[in-house]
């Protein structure tokens, strides 16, 4: 299938209004999907996804696992969403600088764009979903927006994801190759891991520009609506259980394990390891799930202000 070409396509652009454009560019984008293989990064997520759910056991069990889990999650939602879109914009950046001075507006080529990434993304995130329910991970039950933890899961799941794909639709709009924006993807990679607060503890200046950043919201918002204050921490237990390799030690645990003294420093634990950063309530939800939308906002319109400048890039 054979994309108009630019003469006819310049053409068309120029006789259509801003909502008619919106329309033209997503067939095109959607032509593109089907006849140039750009459907493969949905396989990807496939994998990606079951890379994840292999190596991380008993999330949404315990709290330690769950942790580790929502930060697995939002890496998953990030990686995606940076290869979604990172080059689409740098690869027919000549094309857009011809078709912008026959008529395309730019608000229009970027809506266009936010709505087929959207539902890149909405894809990705059906996936996700539905290889962790089949690589064994227990859903819970309660979801404290829809009702349905699945719902509110899938909501943060894609929420994450397209904050991502606008940042990432963003550097693209800012690079003037492909392989500029591949040669930032690692760097954008490692400053949301750094400063996701899970992976590193953060304080000081650290923390205020983890705010700035999509995993720690993402990682919040995952364990919000997974109800991490109510799990059970495993921390004391686990530390504890090494103590056994002490023989003086080993008959002492052994009957300690006993007594409702054990089961007292799983509580200690539990209530030391929980925080008001995940309250299970609506407004804490609704609250991060605005930030991250806004997010995304804010990425798509400020990609959409460098990209109306392009006919003054001379590169």
């Amino acid at each position: 299938m054979k994309h108009l070409t630019f003469f006819e396509s310049a053409k068309k652009v120029d006789r259509a209004g801003r909502l008619a454009q919106v329309r033209i560019y997503l067939g095109k984008f959607f032509r593109i999907f089907i006849y140039e293989a750009d459907w493969k990064v949905l396989p990807m997520a496939v994998i990606v996804s079951a890379l994840v759910a292999g190596v991380c056991v008993n999330v949404f069990v315990n709290m330690e696992a769950t942790m580790i889990g929502s930060l697995a999650f939002a890496c998953v939602c990030i990686w995606n969403g940076f290869f979604n879109s990172i080059q689409v914009v740098c690869r027919e950046r000549k094309i857009i600088k011809r078709e912008h001075r026959s008529g395309l507006h730019i608000t229009s080529y970027i809506a266009a764009h936010m709505i087929y990434q959207a539902f890149i993304c909405l894809c990705q995130v059906l996936i996700q979903l539905i290889v962790y329910k089949l690589c064994g991970y227990k859903y819970p039950t309660q979801g404290i927006i829809t009702g349905s933890f699945v719902l509110d899961f899938g909501i943060t799941l894609f929420l994450v994801t397209y904050a991502a794909d606008m940042l990432a639709l963003l550097v693209s709009c800012i690079v003037s190759n492909t392989t500029d924006a591949m040669t930032v993807v690692p760097f954008l990679l490692i400053v949301q891991l750094i400063f996701s607060g899970v992976a590193f503890p953060l304080e000081g200046a650290a923390e205020k520009i983890s705010n700035f950043t999509i995993s720690r919201w993402g990682i919040r918002t995952i364990n919000t609506v997974a109800n991490y204050n109510s799990m059970r921490s495993m921390t004391l237990y686990a530390a504890v259980n090494k103590l056994t390799i002490i023989p003086e030690l080993k008959e002492i645990i052994e009957a300690i394990r006993k007594t409702d003294i054990w089961y007292k420093l799983g509580d200690a634990s539990t209530m030391d390891a929980r925080s008001v950063l995940y309250e299970f309530t609506p407004e804490n939800v609704m609250h991060e799930w605005g930030i991250l939308f806004l997010m995304a906002m804010v990425f798509a319109v400020l990609g959409t202000l460098i990209l109306e400048r392009i006919d003054y890039d001379k590169r």
